[in-house]
């Protein structure tokens, strides 16, 4: 060496986490030479595919890597010299500063790593007054607890001795008992590999925790089991973190939870349970289940995953009930019946029971010949069948039996079940049923929160079924539909509220004709609300809507804003036009005054009116809509037009929020429109009538037309004089008084009333 090595203060080590790039890295404390340094990758001592750069240089050096390690690498370098002395002074030889320079560096550098080394080892601190930490002897502390005594010295104690918690009026338990407070599987010999038979061992540890009265733990993994597996009822519960994997026999529950006959299993906890077959069963036998729970009573079941049994999960009133429980439910998939709440004999019961979520889905390949379930409630021949008082909260239902030719349908009742709820269902690629009954189920409610196959879901009554006992409350599309139950105007037979208004235009009671060629210049609600117009087909049913018609209810809408329009028609399109509080028709320049709850209200410019962007049909779910006017809507005209084809029209009624009562337009000055019945009166003093004569009279009527049925009355006693009216011309009525007797009669003055009633 040109000159001696300077060792500094640094320590002998340096460590890195390596970035998949980097293949250079720099050591900054001097070594002798290259097998001075040890390299470490991820604590492992690398000896090749590496060069090392620096030796004998005060300021270390670098270690190049051939390859960058990748990254997350721990990389350690670190100075490891051997304790060695390989040089020697002669005696009365001539004694080199550069050699003796040399020699007290390696010392120093040794040092270095030697205090390294101590900084990690267990040690008193140099506060602590100087205490003996020598280990006793070897037989001294065979099988025994190294510890400490008071004073801080090494101290003895028994292995097998009491472990006292650091809590006031704790017992005091030995180590064993501790441990054992709760039983895990992996202590009877449970592997959780997926591969090994861990089914022995798992049912050691469940009749260890039965015969205890323990709470099993069931680790991580996946647990394969070759048996049927029982967890007794006398076991305090079981947790689950991991899986089982059932590889055993068919015809089989995989986990049974309890025991059966009349013992009562209660207020058991389970928790997390998973439990998947290793094979897709073949469906031909309802003994092939996932999970077996018998005669819980005020227990709580987590089931996170059941997957690919006949049934996947059985709740099962033996000897005795189950009830009285909570059951949360996670995935539970390619099962033939997700759930099966079923009974066993007459003496058991399955009752009043609660379950939480559950998402009962079937994939589109697995058995697509086979008809699925999501929940049966069942019962063994002569068992007790009055299931009752259950309650589903947001169960998911996922078939995949949609346009296909088997059945998948969220919930199978085959007993006499009393008051089932289901809340909050979502069904997606099911049948459009939510239900089918096939015996005597009363008092069963289901709330459809979503359904893909559109609003039209109800309950299947099979044969067999003898009570009608569901209500399907669907939530699933324009709820606010549903819920505005006021009714401001009702046509129960549009058919049979028409009338001839003249000789070329319909009128209906109670509604204006609309059209969407209205001329341009109109502007106000008369304008918009004809009486009558031509081009209605009127069928044996109802109405048929030509180019440019429309029928709708006119409403004063100051007070309420929300509304619903029931309809009996094909395919409809429901417009609304909007009017301020003078009458004068709102636009689009106002703003969006429209919107409905199911699709998008666009403004028709030639029309003047808002619309749905589509004509409404129960195929893609539209035809319940909910309307919502803008608070600058005063007056409005709902109802529906022919847009895109003519359609009929049957029935239509008008909802709205039960706090209010909105007035219904028609009939009134301005607004002829709606009135199949027209009435006037007018006074006259008629002339002295001779025997057999006649005096008449024009009362003007607007509206009436030539062709309308007519009457006349008087006000005073007519005494032989015959009233008799007919449409002298368009918008009068003549009144004709005829004298039948065989004297003159002067009548005294008084009132004549006509009527008109329009065909």
């Amino acid at each position: 060496m040109a000159e001696h090595i300077r060792i500094g203060d640094v320590a002998p080590r340096v460590q890195y986490v390596a970035d998949g790039t980097q293949t250079v890295f720099a050591y900054p404390f001097p070594i002798f030479s290259a097998t001075d340094l040890e390299c470490l990758v991820n604590g492992a001592r690398r000896e090749s595919g590496f060069t090392i750069q620096g030796a004998g240089q005060s300021e270390g050096g670098s270690v190049t890597f051939t390859a960058a390690p990748a990254a997350g690498t721990r990389i350690t370098l670190r100075r490891r010299m051997r304790i060695q002395r390989v040089t020697d002074f002669q005696p009365n030889g001539l004694l080199r500063a550069d050699t003796l320079n040399d020699e007290l560096d390696y010392q120093i550098a040794a040092l270095q790593e030697l205090r390294d080394e101590i900084a990690s080892t267990l040690r008193a601190d140099p506060s602590d007054p100087p205490t003996g930490l020598v280990l006793p002897a070897r037989a001294g502390r065979a099988n025994r607890v190294l510890g400490f005594d008071s004073a801080g010295a090494i101290a003895l104690f028994n292995r097998e001795g009491q472990v006292q918690p650091p809590f006031a009026g704790a017992v005091p338990r030995t180590v064993e008992e501790k441990l054992a407070e709760t039983l895990s599987a992996r202590d009877f010999g449970a592997v959780g590999d997926g591969v090994t038979d861990d089914g022995p061992a798992l049912q050691a540890a469940m009749n260890a925790a039965a015969a205890s009265g323990r709470h099993l733990v069931i680790g991580e993994g996946t647990h394969r089991t070759t048996i049927p597996l029982v967890l007794p009822g006398a076991a305090a519960g079981l947790t689950m973190r991991g899986a089982i994997l059932y590889a055993g026999p068919g015809g089989e529950a995989a986990l049974t939870l309890g025991d059966g006959g009349t013992t009562r299993n209660a207020v058991k906890l389970y928790q997390g349970l998973r439990v998947l077959r290793a094979t897709q069963s073949d469906r031909l036998d309802e003994r092939d289940i996932g999970i077996l729970a018998r005669n819980q009573d005020s227990s709580r079941l987590d089931i996170r995953q059941v997957e690919g049994f006949t049934i996947g999960i059985r709740t099962l009133g033996d000897e005795r009930g189950f009830e009285d429980s909570e059951i949360h439910l996670g995935r539970i998939v390619n099962n033939g019946i997700g759930l099966d709440v079923r009974t066993r004999t007459a003496a058991g019961w399955n009752t009043s029971v609660r379950y939480f979520g559950g998402h009962f889905a079937i994939s589109s390949s697995v058995h697509p010949d086979k008809d699925r379930f999501g929940v049966r409630f069942s019962a063994e021949p002569g068992a007790y069948v009055a299931h009752n008082r259950h309650l589903f909260e947001g169960p998911a239902f996922e078939l995949q039996s949609r346009d296909r030719p088997i059945e998948g349908i969220p919930f199978l009742i085959e007993v006499n079940s009393r008051a089932v709820i289901a809340r909050g269902v979502r069904m997606e690629g099911c049948d459009a049923f939510v239900a089918r009954h096939t015996a005597g189920a009363q008092d069963h409610l289901y709330e459809v929160a979503w359904a893909s196959q559109g609003y039209e879901v109800d309950v299947d009554y099979a044969p067999g079924a003898t009570r009608a006992g569901a209500l399907v409350r669907r939530f699933h599309q324009a709820l606010a539909h549903r819920e505005l139950t006021r009714p401001v105007a009702l046509v129960d037979n549009l058919r049979a509220i028409a009338f001839r208004q003249n000789a070329t235009d319909t009128g209906f009671e109670r509604m204006a004709a609309i059209a969407s060629n209205t001329p341009a210049g109109a502007s106000t609600l008369a304008e918009f609300a004809y009486a009558g117009l031509p081009n209605y087909t009127l069928t044996d049913r109802g109405v048929v809507l030509g180019p440019a018609r429309g029928l709708g209810f006119v409403v004063e809408t100051r007070g309420c804003r929300d509304f619903a329009l029931a309809l009996d028609a094909d395919s409809p399109r429901l417009v609304v036009l909007c009017f301020d509080s003078a009458g004068a028709l709102l636009t689009d320049a106002a703003g969006q005054l429209v919107l409905f709850s199911g699709a998008s209200a666009v403004w028709n410019a030639s029309a003047r009116w808002w619309q749905t962007a589509s004509d409404l049909t129960d195929a893609a779910a539209t035809r319940l809509q909910a309307i919502r006017l803008a608070p600058q809507v005063a007056t409005a005209i709902i109802g529906v037009a022919r847009i895109s084809a003519d359609y009929e029209v049957r029935a239509m009624r008008l909802f709205c929020d039960p706090s209010f009562a909105p007035a219904l337009l028609y009939g009134l000055p301005g607004l002829p429109h709606g009135v199949r019945e027209l009435k006037a009166e007018a006074a006259w003093d008629p002339p002295s009538i001779a025997a057999g004569g006649s005096a008449q009279l024009n009362v003007p009527l607007p509206g009436v037309r030539p062709g309308d049925f007519t009457q006349a009355s008087f006000s005073l006693s007519t005494s032989g004089v015959v009233f008799l009216a007919n449409v002298g011309a368009q918008d009068v009525v003549t009144v004709t008084a005829w004298n039948r007797s065989g004297t003159a009669i002067d009548l005294a003055a008084g009132t004549v009333r006509v009527r008109a009633v329009k065909a």
